[in-house]
């Protein structure tokens, strides 16, 4: 069976399902499946019945409700566009008293919040597709995506690789030393993690912390023993995400893969400009800190093959179609397999012959090689190297 026959047999099981569940559901599937075509195909049909009403595609950037729109062209279902309102979670959540045939969220891990989830409660809809790489892993959204639109199909990224929907990929996991300045300061930092840690309670110091924080009326010592516990973390996390012998290994797998299309990640956005400089002219950035015009630049420059190194924090995290990237580096990592499958899916977008190449650059003996092992539990092809 050839790729495209898949994919359309897979997306019509998905559309199936969410239509016998009375048009209500989450779509659950790795990057490369397609859920946008699903979720336009889906506005189709419900318009295609009610011609006179209108419907709503939500999405968490400006970039890709622009992308969205695209869906609608290439797809073959322009003619909906004129009953179609495409917006961000953090403008629809201030929308009251509409009401929409159907209603698309895309990426609906970013519209669980409190604050954009107020959308859901303030307005009406007769149906309901909410699309992500994976549920939630906090308990708190898990549960109120369940209520709000059950699990109706769900296929994992390695599932996609079996079927050949997506580029087969491996991991390759790479130990990093801090320099001895970063060891020492990283050590002091993490004493008084410690510290406060064990203050507010060696087993649920992270949510005694938030209680805190939380309560106009929490004894002054707690909260300002949360307020540090919160704040040793940060700092640490800083310290691992600008580690300088990151920033080498990173240009030396740069400069021996030059032939690559890069994409890379760094942790936050000033170690993510110093991975563009380490490798001038060959990278260009995209990261929150830049403007609208300046990341569509970047990208396009990347996509035309002018610039073949993308650097990036988070931006690139969610749903942007970069088809012919290969290669990917990561520098900055968080606990989150979300996170992680979302990168991953970046580098595994269909092309016949290609195989994903993923390096991660993790700080050993720290939280974040924890945090690595967390976020990598559930991925086929992870290697773990030696320094």
């Amino acid at each position: 069976m050839k790729l495209n026959e898949t994919k359309d047999n897979e997306q019509k099981k998905a559309l199936n399902a969410w239509a016998d569940n009375n048009g209500i559901g989450s779509l659950i599937a790795g990057t490369g499946f397609g859920k946008s075509r699903c979720g336009v195909a889906a506005i189709n049909y419900i318009l295609r019945s009610n011609p006179s009403t209108k419907a709503l595609v939500l999405v968490p950037t400006i970039q890709l409700q622009e992308q969205f729109e695209d869906e609608f062209h290439k797809w073959g279902y322009s003619h909906c566009l004129d009953s179609v309102d495409i917006m961000c979670y953090q403008s629809a959540y201030k929308l009251q008293g509409q009401h929409y045939s159907i209603v698309v969220c895309d990426e609906i891990h970013l519209g669980l919040s409190k604050e954009h989830r107020k959308f859901f409660s303030m307005n009406t809809y007769d149906n309901l597709l909410c699309m992500t790489a994976t549920e939630p892993e906090e308990l708190e959204y898990k549960h109120i995506l369940r209520k709000l639109a059950p699990t109706i199909y769900n296929i994992s990224l390695d599932e996609c690789v079996k079927l050949g929907l997506v580029s087969p990929y491996e991991i390759n996991c790479i130990p990093i030393k801090l320099t001895d300045t970063e060891r020492e300061e990283y050590k002091k930092i993490n004493k008084m993690f410690v510290y406060y840690k064990y203050e507010l309670g060696m087993f649920d110091a992270f949510d005694k912390a938030k209680e805190h924080l939380n309560n106009t009326h929490a004894d002054p010592q707690d909260k300002a023993n949360a307020a540090n516990f919160f704040g040793t973390i940060r700092m640490r996390k800083k310290i691992i995400d600008s580690a300088e012998n990151k920033l080498e290994r990173f240009k030396e797998l740069v400069t021996d893969n030059t032939d690559s299309r890069i994409i890379s990640f760094g942790g936050i956005n000033a170690f993510t400009d110093k991975m563009c400089a380490a490798v001038d002219p060959l990278a260009v950035v995209y990261h929150s800190g830049k403007t609208v015009k300046q990341r569509k630049l970047a990208l396009d420059a990347f996509k035309e093959g002018s610039i073949n190194v993308l650097c990036s924090t988070k931006a690139l995290n969610q749903g942007l179609d970069i088809p012919d990237a290969n290669m990917g580096i990561i520098c900055g990592i968080t606990s989150k397999g979300l996170s992680m499958i979302q990168r991953v899916g970046r580098l595994v977008r269909f092309q016949e012959g290609k195989t994903g190449t993923i390096y991660i650059l993790y700080v050993e003996d720290s939280q974040e090689e924890t945090w690595l092992k967390k976020a990598v539990k559930n991925l086929n092809n992870v290697n773990w190297l030696k320094a």
